[in-house]
Order: structure tokens, then C-alpha cells, then sequence
């Protein structure tokens, strides 16, 4: 396993010790065990710097536009997803979690390293964009920082850095159209292209029903549209999915959650409490050994971090159920369950009391709310799930809606463990179901059963199952009822 970089100076130092956390948090979710996550994360992050710093020296002040480049986390993120690759490549893909290893070989994969027009809208608008701004975006949205620390990070005035993050995410949409439009598309997409812009631009806009029937089957055009929608709350999920890719939205989960730890289990963005210092100390540990005092400080944190949400941390599950971003964006607004983070990012001596002091065992987060639904599922010649529900929890919530259509996410929280999973509901106003993610459909008049798909069948006990679903309606969307697990009674909350 390499060694770390050595920082270059104190500037260096301090981005050290805040993207190590980002980078090993994501290198977890790739990987199947927390050595490997180690060894993943080191490479990664490795590569990652040894580009950035070359991007940093290629670019000459006035010198013209710079060269088009993302943030240093989401670059350094992005290393990590080249550096599975490279594993997969190089026949050490057991040590991968299985379903980045499918998603590595699928045609979702090969977006992210084909030709630039094909690559995804997300993606192309942040790179595209200034290099502060892009970070001043990802800051805010995708890593959940609250925005005065975001504004002394970046050394913005915090009484003017809401203002700017809103200047930026228009500055987001407005790349994220261009880039749509230089898209290849067919005659039908193009012909939608600007009645999508207009319809978006607005958060009381009226969207035609023509327009929606087409973004619930096209999955570019409803990529570009969770871009271009920034009302909703549905920025951090196009962010994380469209630059990440496979496994962003559970990614953006740990992030959100960590920060929550840091706050004291606050809500990001509302307080800013003080925080430790992030000088002298922290320095003087990096210096002293970048590598051993990122196992450590991470160990401490992975406790929080690798915790089901609503778990106890004890390692009784045996299986993690995450799965790729074949569609991330389909999903508009992230699931709302207690969210996991890695290590955070000052010394050991300022590590958050809620992590835990020794983890010899961990247990993987819940499975992400992302991939396709096409997916055939195993549980059986009848289709009948493996293990009964003994108790459930439902969220359902519309994430967005529009005359005569709707988006949704279901989240479910199981008491008990299952090998396979189906959920009912009837819904109350004739409302149809049309295209279903991270799970398959099936609709009997107004009674809908949604089965798991073959990669987030198992669900730990005391974890959360989520998927979501584009659907029609026509006088009135109220929430559905009768919700069951396994044919078991689920309460709704």
C-alpha cells in the first residue's frame, strides 16, 4: 500500500486532514471491508493529489480560460471511482463491493469516462464553472457544511456567502443548460429542451402533460431536469449522483450525517456552534504522520458513520445491500433517514463524543435509494418474499408533483432483517404508477406491490429500504394507506 503525499505546506496540511474523511468515506462504500477501504483510499487519494497538483501547475494566472476541472473533493472522489476501476481492470475486483464491480462493466459506468457530450449533465456544469464557485457549491450542498464554516473555508465574507451560494446555483443551472444543449439528442428531446428550461426555471410552473410522460421515460432529459430544477431540494442528489456516480446518493448520506455528529446532532446548515481549531494542532498531527493519524482518526469515526441508521452499531448484520446509480437522476430530494459519515475533519483530540473508541467490527449503512428497475428478483418461482416482516416503519414523500404527474421516495424501516422484501399500498385517489426505480411494479387497480430488485434484497434488521416511483394523477394525490410489509401491517410516519 503506498504512503500517503506529503503535505507541501500548511495550506496543504489542513486540505489534507478535511479530504481524507470525504475519500475514505467513499472508498467504505466501494469496498467490502475496512482494510481494503484503507488500501483503496490511500491509492485514491494519492493519485487524486498527484492531480491536483498538476492541474494547479498548469494553469497560468491570466493566461486566458483556465483549464475546465473540478473541486478537490469531488476530484479526489472521482480518483477513488478510477482507482476501483483500475482494480477491477487489473483482476483484483474481488476486493470491490459486488455491485460497483456490475456497475463497473455496465453502460452507466462507461458515461463517466466516454466521449464528453455523452458524459452527464451534473458532471459537465460543475467542471465548466470556476473553480471557487464549483467549490463553494459542493461545499454547501453535497458535503452539508454549514455556511459559515463553508465561508471561512473558503474565505468568503459570512455575511454574504448565502447570497453568493445562490448567484452559484444559478451559475450550476445555467452550465447544466448549456450542457444539455450541446448534448447529442434525438428530434423528440430536442424538441422538449426549451419548454424544459421554462418549466423548471419556476417552482409554480405548470409542467405539460406531454413534457412529463416524456421525462418519466427518458432518462437524460430527467437527468438535465434535476439539474435545472433548483427549487424542490433536489440539488444535492443531481450533485452527488452525476459526479460521483455508483454510490453517490449514499455517499451524500454519510456526509449529511457527519456533519449532524459534528453540530451535535443539529440540522446542517442552521447553527454554526464553535468549532475546534483547525490550525497549529491539527498541522503538528499531520505532520507528524499523515497516514497513522488518518487510520486513527477515521477508525473513531467510522463507528458513527458505519451504523445502520436507527442500529445500535452492534455487527449483526451480515450483509450490505448498496447498489449503483444506473439512474441518480431520477431521485430529486435524497432520503431522509439519520445519515452515516466517515471521519471528520480535525485531530483525535477534537474527534465528535459520539464516535466510538474502538471498532474492531462494523457494519455497512443501509442500502442507497438508486439503481434501475429492470432488475428480475430471485426470491422465488412465485416471487414470494424469503423472510416475514416483524415490525416496519413507512415514510412516503412526494417529492415533487405537477398537473397531472408526481414524483415519490418510499423508505421503509424493518425491525427485523429479511432476505426479500415486498411492499403494498392501496392508493386513495386513483393515482397510477408508471416507472419505478430500485424496484419492481406491479399496480391491481388502486392496490400497487413494489418487490425488491436482485441487488438490495437483504436489508439489515433495524435498516431502511427506500426506492421511488414517477406516477400520475388526476383530481387529488393524497398519501396512500394501508402500507405492508410481507404482508405485515407497517405503520406511517
Amino acid at each position: 500500500m503506498p504512503d500517503l503525499p506529503t503535505p507541501q505546506d500548511d495550506t496543504e496540511a489542513a486540505l489534507f486532514s478535511e479530504c481524507w474523511d470525504a475519500v475514505l468515506s467513499y472508498a467504505d462504500l466501494c469496498t467490502s471491508g475496512s482494510l481494503t477501504a484503507q488500501q483503496l483510499a490511500t491509492e485514491a487519494f494519492t493519485l487524486g493529489m498527484r492531480e491536483v497538483r498538476a492541474a494547479a501547475h498548469t494553469h497560468v494566472r491570466g493566461g486566458g480560460r483556465r483549464t475546465a476541472r473540478l473541486p478537490t473533493i469531488p476530484a479526489l472522489l472521482t480518483a477513488v471511482r478510477t482507482t476501483a476501476a483500475a482494480w477491477e481492470a487489473d483482476g483484483q475486483g474481488h476486493r470491490l463491493d459486488p455491485d460497483l464491480r456490475l456497475w463497473l462493466n455496465s453502460e452507466a459506468a462507461a458515461r463517466f469516462s466516454g466521449p464528453p457530450l455523452g458524459r452527464p449533465v451534473a458532471l459537465r456544469g460543475l467542471r465548466d464553472m470556476q473553480e471557487a464557485d464549483a467549490a463553494l457549491l459542493w461545499l454547501a450542498e453535497v458535503e452539508a457544511l454549514p455556511l459559515p464554516t463553508v465561508a471561512r473555508r473558503l474565505g468568503l465574507e459570512p455575511a454574504t456567502v448565502a447570497d453568493e451560494l445562490d448567484q452559484v446555483r444559478t451559475l450550476f443551472r445555467d452550465r447544466c443548460h448549456r450542457a444539455h444543449l450541446d448534448s447529442p439528442m434525438d428530434a423528440q428531446c430536442r424538441s422538449y429542451a426549451r419548454l424544459l428550461d421554462a418549466v423548471t426555471r419556476s417552482a409554480v410552473a405548470d409542467t405539460p402533460g406531454d413534457l412529463s410522460r416524456h421525462l418519466a421515460t427518458c432518462v437524460r432529459c430527467a437527468e438535465a431536469a434535476a439539474c435545472l430544477r433548483l427549487h424542490g431540494g433536489g440539488l444535492p442528489a443531481a450533485l452527488a449522483g452525476g459526479v460521483i456516480g455508483w454510490g453517490g446518493l449514499a455517499y451524500l448520506e454519510r456526509r449529511r450525517r457527519a456533519t449532524e455528529v459534528r453540530l451535535g446532532a443539529g440540522r446542517p446548515g442552521t447553527a454554526d456552534p464553535a468549532e475546534p481549531d483547525e490550525g497549529t494542532g491539527r498541522n503538528r498531527v499531520l505532520r507528524g504522520g499523515l497516514a497513522a493519524a488518518a487510520v486513527l482518526l477515521s477508525a473513531l469515526a467510522l463507528g458513527v458513520s458505519m451504523m445502520p441508521f436507527g442500529g445500535s452499531g452492534d455487527d449483526t448484520a451480515a450483509q450490505d445491500d448498496r447498489q449503483p446509480v444506473a439512474d441518480p437522476d431520477l431521485s430529486s430530494t435524497a432520503p431522509r433517514p439519520t445519515r452515516s459519515s466517515s471521519a471528520g475533519r480535525s485531530s483525535s483530540a477534537t474527534r465528535s463524543p459520539s464516535a466510538p473508541q474502538d471498532t474492531p467490527r462494523r457494519k455497512k449503512p443501509d442500502p442507497e435509494p438508486q439503481g434501475t428497475s429492470s432488475a428480475t428478483h430471485r426470491s422465488g418461482p412465485a416471487g414470494a418474499p424469503a423472510t416475514p416482516a416483524a415490525g416496519c416503519r413507512v415514510a412516503y414523500e412526494l417529492d415533487s408533483q405537477w398537473p397531472d404527474g408526481f414524483q415519490a421516495t418510499v423508505s421503509v424501516t424493518t425491525d427485523r432483517a429479511l432476505s426479500g422484501w415486498q411492499l403494498s399500498w392501496t392508493f386513495r385517489d386513483g393515482q397510477q404508477v408508471g416507472q419505478m426505480w430500485d424496484a419492481t411494479v406491479q399496480q391491481n387497480g388502486p392496490r400497487v406491490t413494489a418487490t425488491a430488485a436482485d441487488y438490495n434484497r437483504t436489508v439489515a434488521a433495524h435498516g431502511t429500504l427506500s426506492f421511488g416511483f414517477l406516477g400520475t394523477w388526476t383530481d387529488a394525490n393524497r398519501t396512500p394507506r394501508s402500507f405492508a410489509l410481507n404482508g405485515e401491517p407497517c405503520t406511517v410516519g
